[in-house]
């Protein structure tokens, strides 16, 4: 028996308590399944218990999964690095990128999204630790990537999303999660249709909460572990 069922409901019950501790409305956080390295299977199987949005971070691997689930209406999220060669196929097949960090790319995906599409949904990723082994780019180096986003017109520029580091103690979590928040805030001043926190995981997806995420991605404790 699959436990995806029991499991997603789990997850969503901990979003709509996270919500609610926080005084926010009970659609204020998306959550965002991230199905990485699961089956096509696993995936219909959570679509068919309501869940309409997928995050995937391999592309390769996340084209096949769209072409056997094109019978359904997924909203199609990308999250992983990008790399230059994988730019049209992103901007061809994905409904949202959060994973933008430098420019060239962002410019990549506009020529590259076809006219007949809607504008792509962008995220500018922020490494907020400054990890060197980690995507994102620095909070100084954000102004040159927005700028570049925001001109673009086949992109929407939408908003931030960050990947911590591990942190076991909530307030810890909460405490560099609202530094994602408050550069958000920083720069809605300058764009306002800045409206998407993309963070918080399994482990901390109540902090992120806390913090203001508007959409949360959550894979292990939906589809269980890789």
């Amino acid at each position: 028996m699959s436990k995806i069922p029991e499991q997603l409901a789990q997850v969503q019950n901990r979003v709509h308590a996270a919500l609610a501790a926080a005084g926010r409305a009970e659609d204020a956080a998306l959550l965002l399944a991230v199905s990485k390295t699961k089956s096509a299977a696993a995936v219909r199987e959570a679509f068919g218990c309501g869940q309409t949005c997928f995050g995937e971070n391999y592309l390769q691997e996340a084209l096949e999964k769209q072409q056997q689930l094109q019978d359904l209406p997924i909203e199609w999220h990308f999250i992983g690095p990008i790399q230059s060669n994988k730019t049209r196929a992103i901007a061809e097949n994905f409904d949202w990128v959060h994973s933008v960090d430098r420019a060239r790319i962002a410019v990549r995906l506009n020529d590259q999204r076809p006219p007949s599409l809607p504008p792509l949904n962008v995220c500018v990723q922020v490494n907020i630790d400054a990890e060197p082994s980690k995507a994102g780019v620095l909070p100084e180096e954000l102004p040159e990537v927005l700028e570049s986003v925001a001109q673009l017109p086949r992109l929407r520029l939408r908003g931030l999303m960050a990947i911590p580091a591990p942190r076991s103690d909530h307030g810890e979590q909460q405490k560099v999660l609202l530094q994602v928040a408050s550069l958000l805030q920083e720069w809605q001043q300058r764009y306002p249709q800045l409206d998407t926190l993309s963070m918080g995981m399994s482990g901390d997806l109540e902090a992120a909460i806390a913090a203001g995420a508007t959409i949360v991605r959550v894979g292990t404790d939906i589809f269980g572990a890789r």
